[in-house]
């Protein structure tokens, strides 16, 4: 049983963070709109993904198994950071916004992969998602593994979606109602996986 807990718990942690109004989500569907290395583009971000989500889980897992003190620190603040952004979901149900690919010139696929790269790494809350929050959360799993595993799929599938059914998703993701639903279900798992990781 703990072992499908573990794996949902990374799944659906990491699926709330990803799947949300972005400069990553809009450039990768905007490639694959326009049909232009979209798939090398969602391998990228996925490949990132995957990266830093391990960087933090097993990096942290290493910290906490040491120091008690360490641990308490993360928990309460990753039970502050996931209370504050079920806060911020809410709000956005209240006044949502909608995912637009904005039009791009046609490019090679390197300068498509640098492109990729910067909206990646260079946002800031990457590294506050990826690395902080999930490796926090991720690290104080029985199982950090399968955390890890589930984490990761919820990137591979939602930027797999992205490349394959861009042409498809687009108008759904442009109605402001798709979000309303989507921000509301993250602010109930949010504070659902804030109360279980303040009482364990």
């Amino acid at each position: 049983m703990y072992i499908i807990e573990g794996y949902l718990n990374g799944l659906l942690i990491s699926a709330s963070l990803i799947i949300a109004i972005g400069a990553q989500n809009a450039f990768v569907l905007g490639q694959s709109l326009k049909r232009e290395h979209h798939y090398s583009a969602a391998l990228l971000c996925v490949a990132c993904d995957s990266l830093l989500i391990l960087a933090g889980i097993f990096g942290l897992a290493a910290v906490l198994e040491h120091s008690p003190l360490a641990t308490q620190l993360a928990r309460w603040g990753g039970v502050t950071f996931l209370v504050g952004y079920a806060i911020l979901a809410l709000r956005r149900a209240f006044f949502p916004e909608v995912l637009r690919a904005k039009p791009q010139p046609a490019r090679s696929r390197r300068s498509v992969l640098l492109a990729t790269l910067a909206v990646t790494l260079l946002n800031p809350h990457v590294y506050l998602d990826t690395v902080v929050l999930i490796g926090a959360i991720g690290a104080q799993q029985s199982s950090p593994l399968l955390f890890a595993l589930g984490a990761i799929s919820a990137s591979a599938l939602w930027f797999a979606s992205l490349a394959l059914g861009g042409a498809w998703l687009s108008p759904w993701l442009a109605r402001p109602v798709t979000w309303r639903i989507i921000d509301a279900a993250v602010a109930v798992m949010m504070l659902i996986v804030a109360w279980g990781l303040a009482w364990p």
